[in-house]
């Protein structure tokens, strides 16, 4: 059973382009993982401040893999600066 993850940001006010560029970035090296089966973010149209992250990994160990990769490493130290609040992420599974 994969595992589903949506991950909500949302960036402090002048740092909206800093957060999709950061979040598009991860795109290619996450796609490139063995357990990656898809990786896309998503701007809200209404509030560009408001991202969310649109994931799917063939199990939970391979998304704990993914936390500790380089890019995800680098990628969070970036949020780190621009977020206006802590990161969201939910975890879900097919009935």
């Amino acid at each position: 059973m994969t595992l589903h993850v949506i991950a909500e940001l949302r960036a402090a006010a002048g740092h909206e382009d800093r957060l999709r560029t950061g979040l598009e970035s991860m795109i290619e090296p996450s796609l490139a993982e063995a357990g990656c089966i898809s990786y896309q973010p998503f701007t809200d149209p209404n509030d560009p401040a408001h991202m969310v992250v649109v994931e799917e990994w063939v199990d939970a160990d391979a998304l704990e893999k993914h936390f500790a990769t380089e890019h995800f490493q680098h990628v969070a130290g970036v949020l780190e600066g621009i977020l206006a609040e802590p990161m969201i992420i939910k975890r879900l599974v097919a009935e």
